[in-house]
C-alpha cells in the first residue's frame, strides 16, 4: 500500500485539476452510519426506505418527521473529519477543483471545500412545497419540538420539506449535468468512501475515464470500477487518508 499511496500523492501534487467524488464512507468519522452497509442495517431493519418515498412523503409526513427526529437530527450538528479536511487542503493544490459528493450532509462545506456539487440535495436547508420558502432544517426540527408535526410553512402553510432527495425523485437536472461535465474535463478523479452502486451518481468515475483522467479509488469494499482505476487502495479510508496526509506534507 505504501507505494500506491506515494504514487498517488506524487499525482495529486501535479494535478491541475483534481475532481473528488464522495460517498457515504467518508463520513462515517463524523458520527454518520452508512445506512446502505450491511453491518449498519438500518434500511434492513425499519421501514426507513418506505418513508423516504417521495409519495409516502407527501401522504404521511408526520411519520417521516417521526422517524427523522430519532434518525436524522445528527446530521445538522455534525464536524468535518480528517477525510473532509484532507479533502480540503488539497482542493488548494490545483488550479481547478470540484468536489462531487452523494452525501447530504454539508461537511464538506464546514471543512472548507469549495465547488462542490451535491446530487442527492442538502439536509442542512428545508423548503416549503408550495412556495419554496427556504428554511435552515434546524429551524424545522424546533418546530418539531414544539409539537408542530408535520411543520408547515408560516407564509402559506405548505408542507415543508428537506432539501434532499427522495426515492422517486430525479436527480437535480443541474447538479448532475454539472458532475458529467467536471468528470469529463478531470486530470485526476479520486473516489472516496464510495461503493459506486448508484446510478446515475457512480457512472462519474466512467466519464472521467473517458475523458482522460487519472481515476483513484479508495474505499473499504472492491467497487464495480476497480478495473478501470490507476490507483486502487481497499482499506478503511481513516487509514488511507491518514498515510496519504503524512505523505504529502513529507
Amino acid at each position: 500500500m505504501a507505494d500506491q499511496i506515494k504514487a498517488l500523492i506524487d499525482r495529486i501534487k501535479k494535478s491541475r485539476n483534481t475532481v473528488f467524488f464522495t460517498g457515504a464512507g467518508v463520513s462515517t468519522d463524523s458520527g454518520i452510519p452508512d445506512f446502505r452497509s450491511p453491518d449498519t442495517g438500518l434500511w434492513k431493519t425499519t421501514s426507513a426506505q418506505e418513508l423516504l418515498f417521495i409519495d409516502n412523503f407527501v401522504r404521511k409526513p408526520k411519520e417521516f418527521y417521526n422517524f427523522a427526529l430519532k434518525f436524522f437530527e445528527d446530521l445538522l450538528y455534525a464536524e468535518p473529519n480528517l477525510s473532509h479536511r484532507f479533502i480540503a487542503e488539497v482542493q488548494k493544490l490545483s488550479d481547478e477543483s470540484y468536489v462531487i459528493t452523494q452525501n447530504i450532509d454539508n461537511l464538506h462545506q464546514k471543512a472548507g471545500s469549495y465547488n462542490v456539487i451535491e446530487l442527492h440535495g442538502n439536509f442542512y436547508y428545508s423548503y416549503c412545497m408550495e412556495c419554496s420558502q427556504e428554511f435552515k432544517t434546524s429551524k424545522v426540527f424546533n418546530m418539531l419540538k414544539k409539537g408542530e408535526n408535520p411543520p408547515l410553512c408560516p407564509i402559506c402553510k405548505g408542507l415543508i420539506k428537506p432539501d434532499v432527495v427522495f426515492f422517486g425523485e430525479s436527480l437535480p437536472h443541474d447538479a448532475l449535468n454539472k458532475a458529467v461535465k467536471v468528470s469529463e474535463k478531470a486530470e485526476l478523479f479520486i473516489v472516496m468512501g464510495s461503493s459506486l452502486v448508484v446510478n446515475p451518481a457512480a457512472l462519474m468515475p466512467g466519464y472521467a475515464r473517458s475523458g482522460g483522467a487519472e481515476v483513484a479509488i479508495l474505499n473499504r469494499d472492491k467497487t464495480p470500477y476497480d478495473s478501470l482505476a490507476d490507483f486502487v487502495i481497499h482499506d478503511n479510508l481513516s487509514n488511507t487518508v491518514k498515510s496519504l496526509e503524512e505523505a504529502l506534507y513529507e
